[in-house]
């Protein structure tokens, strides 16, 4: 489920920032970016993240600007840059190279160079810590609104195919008699009327009719699209389990479709089939 959460907070001359975002996954990616400080912390951060969000591709960013940040810059060892400068000057003359870049060259050496190490103290996870809880907060919020539309959507798309449904409950019982009509109306015409055999007839309308009947296909869409409404209820993670019940809505109606035998009803299932799709792609968000 896609979602968005950020959070500030300043502490001593500096401003800490959390920011989590999500894109949809069928699994937890958590991707973590936090200042080198604090990297001892980030197996704590991934399991909070991996208990509160459960599912999806997580980036958690998090960085701290601080009012001095000249005071932890690079520093120079003047006397060991001479040094090293000096001797490569001295080796670059004896073999005539003319090398243009000696500095550069120094500058590279060992321990030419240093940087301070950035220290934390407990305060400031202790300030960081309070500024993830609320980004996390944030971005469970947007979740939960997002969800709540989601719901709304999920909750019309399976109303619509239950209102395609009530109008196939109406049409299915009048396939009968205009099934045993043509059947009617083809025998006259090929062998006569006199001719036809009314009890073999009927005994092949019972068969055939039976072969096309829908009521089971009926009765367990109904109760697959009640029982889908009463999972969205449901204040759990359960969007794996409302797609083992839409596969099971789909399984219905397109028994229901082959069975149709009827043009009026095969667009109604048609039209049940574009919700379900429509229901597929939004499960997708859900966790």
């Amino acid at each position: 489920m896609t979602g968005f959460g950020v959070a500030t907070k300043d502490h001593n001359n500096a401003k800490f920032t959390v920011e989590i975002k999500s894109l949809n996954s069928k699994f937890l990616e958590l991707n973590l970016k936090l200042p080198k400080a604090f990297s001892d912390k980030e197996l704590t951060l991934r399991n909070i993240c991996s208990k509160d969000i459960e599912r999806g591709k997580v980036s958690l960013s998090i960085t701290v600007e601080r009012a001095n940040e000249g005071d932890k810059g690079a520093t120079i060892n003047q006397n060991l840059l001479r040094h090293y400068y000096q001797q490569l000057k001295e080796i670059d003359s004896s073999l005539s190279a003319n090398t243009q870049n000696l500095m550069q060259i120094a500058l590279n050496m060992p321990e030419v160079i240093s940087y301070k190490e950035e220290e934390v103290d407990e305060a400031e996870w202790s300030i960081l810590e309070q500024t993830f809880q609320s980004a996390l907060t944030n971005f469970n919020t947007f979740r939960t609104d997002e969800g709540a539309v989601l719901r709304l959507d999920l909750e019309l798309r399976i109303k619509n195919i239950l209102s395609f449904f009530s109008q196939i409950d109406l049409l299915a019982p009048q396939r009968v008699a205009q099934i045993k009509n043509r059947l009617n109306t083809f025998l006259e015409e090929q062998v006569g009327k006199l001719n036809i055999d009314n009890n073999r007839l009927e005994q092949e309308l019972i068969y055939y009719i039976d072969k096309l009947d829908i009521t089971e296909e009926k009765t367990r869409l109904m109760s697959h699209c009640n029982y889908f409404l009463e999972t969205l209820k449901n204040k759990d993670a359960n969007g794996k389990k409302l797609g083992f019940i839409s596969q099971e809505i789909g399984r219905e109606i397109n028994t229901m479709g082959s069975k149709a035998n009827d043009a009026q009803i095969q667009q109604l299932v048609v039209g049940m089939k574009e919700e379900l799709e429509k229901i597929k792609e939004q499960l997708l968000n859900i966790l």
